[in-house]
């Protein structure tokens, strides 16, 4: 069993499906890969963005929940989602963000220089500009020019009580290395790193002792997935993360790969996901995130899911994506 490559994906909730959209898209140039529905909500859209397939490492995905407040940030969950972006663009970002009025915070992190800003919903994103290892696969409709494109996550931040407990998880069954520690504004920051030299490789931990725990909803992450090769594997994690004491679910099919589920002692929810099938499963590459895509056994169903999920642009192609009855 290989350790775990790095992260898979991170699942978030907002608020109004078009803004976050827009952010995504537009401003941070990242592909809508796919449009799909809450499995156990199929009134709710499930939206995929990533690189140009929505490779493993790159993919942010979002359960819209219309007019919902927004959250806290807290112990016991991921409160920032880090891009990695090329060295030589901060200047392009700093820019870009500003031309789209969007406040921005600048920070060292373990000597690379990051800039931290919030989407439509509060979620903290943040882009570390550290050279590595490059984007799986470019969109080229983006309207970031392929130079200064981000290159997938670089990190995710979790805030926890005590940081020791989930060390233990993260360098013992799941296999990430310790980097090294340095003081946050927070408290101790504590990182991470997965076993490959791909992208998205870090988790952060933040020590917060006796800070409150957060509160669910708008902008605040639901879960985050870490990488294994395929089904095989993946098995051998529930097996070994039951045998050091975790609450694994069955293996769920999420269509474009398959998930286990487990709580961490702080109280983060953690998911390991299969790479395969991926995105480009049930729609061509050039078409993703074109459609309303559903799971067969909600196909019986589609008219009324349709009618039900609010109606959102996706301007790569100019097409009006669900509300056809509403």
């Amino acid at each position: 069993m290989n350790p775990i490559q790095g992260l898979h994906h991170l699942t978030v909730m907002a608020s109004d499906p078009q803004k976050n959209v827009d952010f995504f898209t537009q401003v941070l140039g990242q592909r809508l890969v796919k449009v799909t529905v809450n499995f156990d909500d199929p009134g709710t859209y499930h939206l995929y963005y990533g690189d140009e397939t929505g490779a493993p490492g790159t993919i942010m995905t979002y359960f819209p929940w219309a007019n919902a407040v927004r959250g806290r940030r807290g112990n016991g969950e991921i409160v920032a989602a880090a891009y990695a972006a090329p060295v030589a663009s901060q200047d392009y970002w700093k820019a870009r963000l500003n031309s789209f009025e969007i406040t921005f915070t600048e920070e060292v992190r373990f000597g690379s220089p990051a800039v931290r800003f919030e989407d439509p919903d509060g979620l903290w994103i943040e882009l570390v500009f550290e050279d590595g290892a490059d984007v799986p696969r470019f969109w080229p409709n983006s309207p970031v020019p392929r130079e200064h494109a981000l290159r997938g996550f670089h990190s995710v931040t979790g805030w926890v009580g005590q940081t020791a407990r989930t060390e233990a998880l993260l360098t013992g069954p799941l296999g990430f290395s310790k980097v090294g520690s340095e003081p946050d504004a927070e408290g101790l920051r504590t990182r991470f790193r997965g076993q490959s030299e791909g992208v998205g490789l870090y988790v952060d931990l933040v020590e917060r002792p006796g800070k409150p725990h957060g509160q669910f909803s708008a902008g605040s992450v639901h879960h985050v997935a870490l990488r294994t090769v395929d089904d095989t594997e993946q098995l051998e994690y529930q097996k070994l993360l039951s045998e050091h004491g975790y609450d694994v679910t069955p293996v769920q099919d999420r269509q474009y790969f398959h998930s286990i589920y487990f709580r961490e002692h702080s109280g983060i929810l953690f998911e390991i996901a299969t790479d395969a099938p991926g995105f480009p499963d049930d729609e061509r590459v050039d078409e993703l995130g074109k459609h309303l895509k559903l799971p067969a056994w909600y196909e019986s169903k589609r008219a009324s899911i349709e009618a039900r999920v609010r109606p959102i642009v996706n301007h790569e192609y100019g097409v009006t994506i669900g509300g056809q009855n509403a």
